[in-house]
């Protein structure tokens, strides 16, 4: 009987600091339950034996879990990820290769003090979302017989499900990295594209793809993410990861985020989807969320450009050249695929790039209005029988709601949402704006936290909620004065994509002055510790990216700093120095600026 270890990043280490085990004991007891669990799964396609962990395991050597932050937590390795002095297949022996150098994600997981347990099984090339592309055999659902464990990321699924690996390193080009955590009660991370760095990542295509975290729960998939999510001089398409999507924007969602629900739903017939999709919006509500229904038809457009337009070619630009000179090399259903791809133009490729800006235009108008957007993981789960006998169309099913994200630069979580009667996994996908990943695992992390679904591969669920409160590419200020909406100077608002929150008051610790000077007249509120009185504020939302330009022409004697509201919630908002008061004259018995504006119009 194999032994269930408690695999959570911070049950494992305290573990290790208590002395119950360790890395060495854990790796070899993790090494055989997966030489146990390959046979019927085939999600390894090497295991790492005894002689290649040893330099692994010697590095933490006099090193303790409060040097490492990944002192020996172990992870599995996707096949098309380098690990270096381990062949990198990409499920195709005649491409193999044996890298010397580690990709850039691996070693920065390598100097944290992560162990590899080996690297896993896909689909050839990355090219599939089902997991039953490769000749090193099909992967099976971690809990159901009949169904795939899903692809292309399919053996790192796996690990984790099955309780052999921390958390996994997959890839996700259209959806490889969130249809397999969705049908194995995970959590799949595929984060802004160029967040994680993909040097050392055999090419799906180049230009879309990303490189995954699975993990059991939300909260490890944010801890990961801050740890790694760095720009790499050795990937040109990675990018920095701003301040406000560092590790201290995770944390409780806000009651009165709006999350988009397609208008246009799509579950093929399947009897049991809609009713789970109706009940994780309920969850979000419950969390103080807004549904807004959106037109989905851009989105879908989008998605059908990567296998109906010249992208296809980018595939074939990895594997092309072993087609043609030994076609016997590459699984027929991949050839399938890529065959037509020799035939794009160069005027295709253009048109169809000119298409897809068009569309993300008219997207990023839609996401503008929301914080996220809620969909089905898929439409609904096919069977191995289903993909032998229609292969090409039951795999493109599972992509309905993913192929778009890459080719749009959103950021995409799946999340465990529920089971389907026969015990068979089921999950929704939260996607957002480009980097605002800590925001979308916040609110992951919140839906775990309240529906309470076991955690994968025997960990024992923690539902403690994150101390702060999460934050992503929104700034949020409170005004008084000229920037009330209508006023004088509300357009500086609106001019950088401000948006009207809630009409509310600032707590009764303040007293308003009209100040002297202007045009424009303006108030200045100042905390008092008596004598204060509650006074008329807006909360406005503003890209984070527009708040030094707006903070900068904030003339004196105001400036920006902390307001508390009404209701004890403190917010950035206009402030006054007590200097500024000369001439001023106290107008705290109007309750606000707008209502003191009228009296003078009387």
């Amino acid at each position: 009987m194999q032994h269930q270890f408690d695999l959570r990043l911070d049950a494992l280490k305290a573990a290790y600091l208590d002395g119950s085990i360790t890395p060495r004991q854990l790796l070899a007891a993790l090494r055989d339950q997966a030489a146990a669990l390959n046979p019927e799964f085939n999600l390894f396609i090497h295991l790492l034996t005894e002689a290649e962990l040893e330099p692994y395991l010697v590095a933490l050597d006099g090193k303790t879990p409060a040097e490492l932050p990944l002192y020996g937590v172990p992870f599995a390795i996707k096949d098309n990820i380098d690990l270096a002095g381990v062949p990198t297949t990409a499920a195709c022996p005649a491409f193999a290769y044996v890298p010397e150098r580690s990709a850039t994600l691996v070693e920065q997981l390598l100097a944290l003090g992560a162990v590899p347990l080996g690297k896993t099984n896909l689909d050839q090339f990355a090219t599939g979302l089902n997991g039953t592309r490769s000749p090193y055999g099909a992967c099976r659902n971690s809990l159901h017989p009949d169904y795939p464990a899903g692809g292309s990321s399919a053996g790192s699924a796996l690990a984790v499900a099955l309780g052999v690996a921390s958390f996994a390193l997959g890839t996700d080009t259209a959806g490889s990295g969130r249809v397999p955590a969705a049908l194995n009660n995970l959590v799949g991370l595929k984060a802004t594209k160029g967040l994680l760095s993909t040097a050392g990542v055999v090419p799906a295509c180049r230009s879309l793809d990303c490189i995954t975290y699975f993990t059991a729960s939300a909260r490890e998939a944010s801890q990961l993410l801050a740890l790694t999510a760095r720009r790499d001089p050795r990937d040109e398409y990675s990018r920095a990861n701003p301040l406000w999507n560092d590790g201290s924007a995770f944390g409780a969602p806000r009651p009165g985020l709006r999350f988009g629900v397609p208008k246009q739903l799509e579950f093929l017939g399947c009897n049991e989807s809609p009713a789970l999709f109706a009940s994780t919006i309920e969850q979000l509500k419950a969390l103080g969320g807004e549904p807004v229904a959106i037109d989905f038809a851009p989105f879908l457009e989008a998605a059908r450009l990567l296998y109906e337009g010249p992208w296809v070619a980018e595939r074939y630009s990895v594997a092309g050249a072993l087609i043609e000179a030994q076609p016997g090399a590459v699984l027929p259903v991949i050839k399938a695929v890529l065959e037509k791809a020799p035939g794009t133009t160069a005027v295709e490729a253009f048109r169809a790039q000119y298409r897809l800006q068009a569309l993300k235009a008219i997207c990023d108008e839609i996401m503008a209005e929301v914080d996220c957007v809620l969909t089905p993981a898929y439409p609904r789960p096919v069977t191995l029988a289903e993909l032998q006998a229609e292969p090409v169309a039951r795999n493109s099913d599972l992509g309905h709601y993913t192929n778009f994200m890459n080719m749009l630069d959103y950021a995409a979580i799946a999340v465990p949402a529920g089971f389907m009667q026969n015990g068979l996994p089921w999950g929704v996908t939260l996607f957002g704006r480009a980097c605002t990943d800590q925001y979308l695992l916040s609110l992951a992390d919140a839906l775990q936290r309240q529906t309470e679904l076991p955690l994968a591969g025997g960990r024992v669920p923690d539902f403690g909620a994150p101390a702060g409160v999460a934050r992503n590419d929104r700034a949020r200020l409170v005004v008084c004065g000229a920037h009330l909406d209508g006023l004088a100077l509300n357009w500086q608002l609106r001019q950088r994509g401000g948006r009207l929150l809630e009409t509310t008051a600032s707590s009764a610790d303040y007293r308003l002055y009209a100040l002297a000077g202007g045009p424009p007249a303006r108030p200045g509120m100042l905390r008092v510790a008596e004598g204060g009185v509650a006074v008329a504020v807006e909360l406005w939302e503003l890209p984070s990216a527009e708040l030094g330009s707006f903070l900068t022409g904030i003339p004196a004697p105001l400036g920006l700093g902390k307001v508390q509201l009404a209701d004890g919630r403190w917010e950035s908002g206009f402030i006054c120095e007590p200097y500024g008061l000369e001439g001023a004259t106290d107008i705290s018995q109007f309750g606000g600026w707008r209502a003191y504006l009228q009296s003078k119009t009387r």
